[in-house]
């Protein structure tokens, strides 16, 4: 009788470890892989918004924060359940081919160029983003790229493209860094960069930088979410990415965009339909 209660009682504790374990990977498995930009990152917008959230969700989001490519390239692989990001061509292209589920707009802010206070290539005031970036290479005047294939990357290269300019020689430099890292080296070489407009705010008491070139239509930024199509990689969190989105697009997740703010200036606009 007595090896029976002993018997009981090792099922008993048995079970029980084995539903507190069954309660961790339900809960592991609640958790969002967010893929996303250094922007939203740096800027604070994530440490912001995603508390909310979670809150609502009863999960957390793990975030990676890299360029738009990289982000991109991640969901591909099925290594992210949902996407932030901000490169329309690139995430029109992940659609088509079958690697998201939905995509919505989301939000928007803009593109500023920043620089020196001293201005060696005389850019001050343009509102032509182009011009800017052709008098840039005309004074051989140091200038800092991303280079990583990020959104920021993406609409560098598209005004070299439209100034008709090949970004080469020593005044150029690739850095295959985040935007916050850019800024810090554009500033140690008293140099210019294209920034979003959040980051910079971050970021700018931290250097010397000046905005120099802001207001063409141009440098609009938008940024979109996508979930990744659970039929190409079955074991993501489809359900708790769908949230994610639903949330983002949501009258209370617009809200907390539009209430985040850096030195009292808002820096995302809220974009769903």
């Amino acid at each position: 009788m007595q090896m029976l209660s002993w018997i009981r009682a090792i099922n008993t504790f048995a079970a029980l470890v084995l539903m507190l374990f069954i309660g961790l990977d339900a809960r592991a498995a609640s958790d969002i892989r967010l893929a996303t930009t250094t922007s939203t990152e740096n800027s604070g917008l994530l440490k912001a918004i995603l508390p909310k959230f979670e809150k609502e969700y009863g999960g957390k989001v793990r975030v990676v924060a890299v360029g738009t490519g990289a982000a991109l390239k991640l969901g591909e692989n099925g290594d992210a359940d949902v996407l932030l990001v901000h490169a329309r061509v690139l995430e029109d292209k992940f659609m088509a081919a079958g690697f998201g589920v939905v995509r919505k707009d989301v939000m928007y802010n803009d593109f500023i160029i920043v620089g020196p206070r001293r201005d060696p290539a005389g850019i001050r005031g343009l509102r032509d983003v182009v011009a800017a970036m052709r008098k840039i290479s005309i004074n051989g005047a140091k200038f800092v790229s991303r280079g990583d294939e990020s959104g920021t990357h993406q609409m560098e290269k598209a005004y070299w493209k439209d100034a008709r300019v090949e970004p080469t020689g020593t005044w150029y430099l690739s850095a295959g860094q985040g935007m916050g890292q850019v800024l810090t080296m554009a500033d140690q070489l008293e140099g210019y960069t294209l920034t979003d407009r959040a980051t910079y705010a971050a970021y700018r008491n931290k250097t010397g930088l000046d905005t120099l070139v802001e207001g063409d239509p141009k440098m609009f930024n938008p940024y979109g979410v996508i979930a990744v199509n659970p039929r190409r990689h079955p074991g993501i969190n489809a359900q708790g990415a769908m949230a994610f989105v639903d949330w983002m697009v949501s009258a209370v997740g617009q809200k907390a965009i539009a209430d985040f703010r850096v030195n009292g200036v808002q820096m995302f606009y809220p974009a769903a339909r």
